[in-house]
């Protein structure tokens, strides 16, 4: 089964709204600290909520606690994870089939630098990870990767090496193709790509890229 992850970033309700109404039977929901308001503005009950509850208004948190369907996991704020981090452990520990995550981009840049990172934990357990919002879609290659142009999330996409280098990187299909190139960190090379096939593939030999669908 999907899980959703919904985070204490910046998240766009009407989207999420949408998406629930959409897919409400088919996927666990696990509420991260503040994501859980959003949840209770929008009359969602998670399946889980993970997190040290610093952020949430407390009628809100004792009225879930109240509902015996939902499950918490509760931390101590002085942790060496995430509340973020904590929640897609959960989530590969469910056996997910995808994961995607809403709320995890935002003001705070040191925690969306720590949630593409932690993107890797899904990656390892071979489970499709993504991260969303309403102009971007985030996730990580690591071996062949096919796009379909009528089906990608934006005009754009980047390709930002997660580890200090990627290489044997081979892009079809695109506006810039490479061949058994190498992007190292420090480089732009791999910005604001574009798909002009119908299909796109992407090789990578060794190392991790982070590949990044936009929207303007």
């Amino acid at each position: 089964m999907e899980t959703w992850i919904v985070a204490g970033g910046e998240i766009e309700k009407e989207d999420l709204d949408t998406y629930y109404k959409e897919n409400n039977t088919k996927i666990n929901i696990i509420a991260v600290d503040r994501g859980l308001e959003v949840l209770y503005q929008l009359n969602i009950i998670p399946n889980y909520i993970v997190g040290d509850f610093d952020s949430v208004p407390p009628t809100i948190l004792q009225e879930y606690r109240n509902n015996s369907q939902v499950i918490f996991h509760q931390y101590n704020p002085e942790k060496d994870n995430t509340d973020t981090d904590m929640a897609i452990q959960l989530a590969i520990q469910l056996n997910s089939s995808k994961i995607t995550i809403m709320g995890a981009l935002g003001k705070r840049i040191d925690h969306t630098i720590a949630n593409i990172h932690i993107l890797k934990y899904a990656l390892e357990a071979q489970i499709p990870c993504q991260i969303l919002d309403r102009h971007n879609k985030i996730y990580l290659i690591n071996k062949h990767y096919t796009l379909y142009k009528n089906r990608t999330y934006g005009k754009y996409i980047s390709f930002i090496p997660l580890t200090t280098k990627v290489e044997g990187i081979t892009l079809k299909g695109f506006k810039y193709p490479l061949k058994d190139a190498s992007l190292s960190i420090g480089l732009s090379l791999g910005i604001s790509n574009e798909i002009v096939e119908e299909v796109a593939t992407i090789e990578v030999e060794k190392g991790i890229l982070i590949a990044i669908e936009s929207k303007d």
